[in-house]
């Protein structure tokens, strides 16, 4: 599949655009990073408030070619870089940028409209579409998709992703069923087989409500689970912010946005220089496209490097934006500075 034809519009709405801008604060010939580009949004609002020089990070190839896009539009003033957190130290030393020589770095989490409203990416539970669920799209071949990780993965080890990445209460009921599948010779291809599986172990009387009170889907944590242990997330999110951290100027800043406890939960225990109780490892190991070795070093000096908040609660959205874009509602926002 093309990935970059598959969505020929930018649908994304930034999150906390004003929020962002605030706590980042742009001004002339500055260097910020946005780690996680998506459709650009919080990239062009900082672009157009003042003369910054951006670098524009994302994994997922579509994005990829936004970020060209801006780049033609802001002569000079853009530079796109296609890679996971994991692959930035080698892209900015090609680029001839070293570590303690960013002013800013943003980092909006989770996944984007762009992999939602595309059935063929298999990220979404109400678009039909293969389940792949892989944000590097076909960057990496030998990365498994969703489908073979619930085709040769252990019941227990189902369980224990769809548990701890999805936190679903009915996980071990979950996974019974899908190893039962494969029994009756039926493997799960799409997104629609695994939505309907899930629902069958809920049943039609069970009702599930989001956070606004809407008809939520069974299978939505599950898919979440999935897609996080795929792209290994967490080890990516935890990785990124030490990256951050040493690639920040002192003075630098650091907004992050995330949209679950899991995500939420790492930034966090960053920010209070906690970062060995926060190292997450992919569930199980062997089922993984790959890990990250950090070095001991590393991650000694995260933990007595100090960040300073810069604001006492962590920030959500206001009502307007949650009613505008109820994508939305779930997000935090967690801003810093590097004082040490």
């Amino acid at each position: 599949m093309n990935l970059v034809r598959a969505f020929s519009t930018k649908p994304h709405i930034p999150v906390m655009l004003d929020e962002v801008c605030q706590f980042l604060k742009p001004k002339d010939s500055k260097l910020i990073l946005d780690m996680t580009f998506g459709a650009g949004g919080h990239s062009r609002q900082l672009l157009q408030t003042s003369n910054v020089r951006l670098l524009a990070l994302d994994r997922d190839p579509v994005a990829h070619n936004y970020a060209k896009e801006l780049a033609s539009e802001f002569p000079d003033r853009v530079t796109p870089l296609l890679g996971r957190f994991s692959e930035l130290p080698k892209l900015l030393k090609n680029e001839g940028i070293g570590q303690n020589s960013l002013d800013g770095i943003l980092f909006d989490f989770g996944c984007s409209s762009m992999q939602f409203d595309v059935g063929e990416r298999g990220f979404a539970i109400s678009k039909n579409g293969p389940l792949d669920m892989r944000m590097d799209g076909d960057r990496f071949p030998d990365m498994p998709k969703a489908s073979d990780v619930l085709a040769t993965a252990t019941e227990e080890d189902i369980y224990k992703i769809i548990k701890y990445y999805g936190e679903e209460k009915q996980a071990r009921k979950i996974a019974r069923a899908i190893v039962e599948a494969r029994y009756l010779f039926k493997k799960l291809n799409t997104t629609e087989e695994l939505a309907d599986l899930v629902d069958s172990v809920y049943g039609d009387d069970c009702v599930q409500l989001d956070k606004l009170m809407r008809h939520s889907h069974h299978a939505t944590k599950t898919f979440q689970a999935l897609r996080i242990f795929v792209n290994n997330e967490l080890n990516e999110i935890n990785y990124g912010i030490i990256l951050a951290q040493k690639y920040l100027k002192i003075g630098g800043r650091l907004v992050a946005i995330t949209f679950h406890s899991l995500e939420d939960t790492i930034v966090k225990r960053h920010m209070l220089g906690n970062v060995i109780a926060n190292t997450v490892n992919p569930l199980p190991l062997k089922y993984s496209s790959y890990t990250l070795n950090i070095e001991k070093t590393i991650v000694q000096e995260a933990m007595e490097s100090n960040w300073k908040a810069l604001h006492k609660h962590v920030l959500v959205p206001k009502f307007d934006e949650v009613e505008e874009n109820p994508r939305s509602r779930s997000a935090k926002l967690r801003a810093a500075v590097r004082i040490k």
